[in-house]
């Protein structure tokens, strides 16, 4: 019995996502062509591969051992096909990106543009995520994340500045009602904008070092938002004048240098290691990842 890979493949971006609309997220496709792509096969192989719901879209067993076998296999024609591309003058193709947004807000802006320039047949597509997630489930290539976040069994490479900062500040208003504080400890006395993970953690205790001393404090406040999406209404507000924002230097430091916002306990400000590429090292790299990579090391050196 013969299956359209075209088919095999709808049906695996679908078990993958959850759902039709996310896997013609994922996959560029209509929900649509999926639905009819996976009816299609269904109605070949004679068996109910998923279950659908108005809710989620969850595999049966036979959908799920089907999974389990395609998985590998179309990755391996994938790579298959990926050869090929490499024969090419320049590498061509689609290339997906999971980033956290300080990623694509603070790293990204520098590469992409003369990496696109450099590679015009390329198609990036950057997918933004707080949380940790297996990039080829997602559907992704390649994805950013700090050191401590990396998954086992990936490969890392160093991408945009390798030492960055958290920051403290608030607006001169602010400042001028509630006094300025000279030690971390004096935030407990403060309104802070604190921000939430999707998994549900706080961004809280912010930790501070100086002269090898750590502190950690637990402050409050009449704001809290989600990281990632919402965290530029935390440094509006705090521009506003409603409390203190902890963020990183180099989100904050246009507003600081307009005036706008005022640093705090700079000398507390901690250190930290930049972020990382990371990418499955049991496969073959597709090309556009392998352009990607290099451009990334190359600019690394030229910095």
């Amino acid at each position: 019995m013969k299956a359209d890979l075209g088919d095999l493949n709808a049906f695996v971006a679908v078990a993958r996502a959850g759902g039709f609309r996310e896997g013609a997220r994922v996959s560029g496709s209509s929900a649509s062509f999926l639905s009819e792509a996976v009816r299609r096969l269904e109605a070949q192989l004679g068996v109910r591969l998923l279950n659908r719901t108005t809710r989620s879209v969850v595999p049966t067993e036979a959908g799920k051992g089907l999974l389990e076998r395609l998985g590998p296999a179309l990755s391996e024609v994938e790579s298959a096909l990926d050869v090929v591309n490499g024969f090419r003058d320049r590498p061509a193709g689609a290339l997906r990106l999971n980033v956290p947004v300080s990623a694509a807000r603070l790293v990204l802006p520098a590469i992409v543009p003369p990496f696109l320039a450099a590679y015009p047949d390329i198609r990036l597509e950057v997918i933004t995520d707080e949380s940790f997630v297996d990039v080829i489930a997602a559907g992704c290539d390649a994805g950013i994340r700090y050191d401590e976040r990396l998954e086992q069994d990936m490969i890392a490479i160093p991408i945009g500045p390798r030492v960055q900062r958290f920051a403290t500040a608030a607006s001169p208003d602010y400042l001028d009602r509630r006094g300025r504080p000279q030690h971390p400890s004096e935030l407990l006395g403060h309104a802070c904008l604190l921000g939430r993970f999707s998994s549900g953690a706080m961004t809280a205790p912010w930790e501070f070092e100086r002269d090898g001393e750590i502190v950690r404090v637990d402050p409050t406040g009449p704001l809290i938002v989600r990281v990632g999406g919402a965290t530029d209404l935390a440094v509006d507000a705090a521009i506003s004048g409603t409390g203190i924002v902890c963020l990183f230097e180099d989100w904050l430091r246009p507003h600081i240098d307009s005036g706008a916002l005022e640093p705090i306990l700079q000398p507390w400000w901690q250190r930290f290691s930049g972020p990382f590429l990371y990418y499955p090292g049991r496969r073959l790299v597709p090309a556009p990842l392998r352009a990607f990579i290099d451009f990334v090391k190359a600019s690394a050196n030229q910095a």
